[in-house]
């Protein structure tokens, strides 16, 4: 059995992820921050619910050591929990903007690697997938007219854009020092979620399907890439 985490899978692409992943076989938890959200997602997806802040070291060590007794060790890893951040304009954009946002995108998943990475090593095949964005591409963010797939609109997201660039660039760290992980960056695409106010032009089951596919891959599948359903995205 396949014991899979995905954090911020109480809505969105994340409960669509493990609605996906359940009917696949796996075994997945829910990290979510909200009890009653995160409790009320697992129920109804037949999920467990691990208590879970990834901006808290000490949530996500708690959320460790329990996961730890429950199943013993972790073959996915889903780093999907993120924020939009305040919606400001390169002009308007404070350091304090960037720590908020930072402190989930990045760091958040920082946290969750380096504490999670002793039950992932106990794995046959231990497999990370990093939810990003198209808005982390540098090549679609310089010339989006070239990579139209990568960006499909153009936002003003100075904060949010960055923070998935950073992601990006961890990713390919990560993936070339711990060449036995199979770790990955992904960008679901425009889907209609909260992050958008439903505007997106996917659906949320369109959304997951590359993150579902990315969390299946086998010990000789890809890694350190930057991956969407039309195929690979231009850092």
């Amino acid at each position: 059995m396949t014991t899979t985490l995905i954090t911020g899978g109480n809505k969105s692409l994340g409960f669509e992820t493990a609605r996906q992943l359940i009917a696949a076989g796996h075994t997945v938890y829910i990290g979510a921050r909200d009890p009653q959200r995160g409790k009320e997602a697992a129920s109804t997806l037949g999920a467990q619910y691990l208590p879970l802040d990834v901006t808290s070291d000490e949530s996500v060590d708690s959320a460790a050591q329990q996961l730890e007794a429950e199943a013993g060790g972790l073959d996915v890893l889903v780093n999907n929990a993120g924020v939009f951040g305040p919606r400001r304009t390169a002009r308007e954009l404070t350091a304090d903007d960037l720590h908020l946002i930072y402190d989930v995108n990045v760091f958040g998943p920082i946290r969750m690697l380096h504490r999670f990475l002793p039950l992932l090593e106990r794995s046959a095949n231990p497999v990370v997938v990093n939810v990003s964005s198209g808005l982390g591409s540098i090549a679609a963010a310089v010339d989006p007219e070239a990579y139209p797939a990568a960006v499909p609109v153009w936002v003003p997201a100075p904060g949010y854009g960055s923070s998935k660039a950073a992601l990006n660039m961890l990713t390919v760290q990560y993936a070339r020092q711990l060449p036995e992980l199979r770790i990955n960056t992904v960008d679901p695409g425009y889907t209609a979620t909260d992050f958008n106010g439903h505007r997106g032009d996917q659906t949320v089951e369109q959304g997951a399907e590359i993150i579902v596919r990315l969390a299946q891959i086998g010990p000789d599948g890809p890694t350190g890439e930057y991956l969407s359903l039309t195929g690979t995205v231009p850092w």
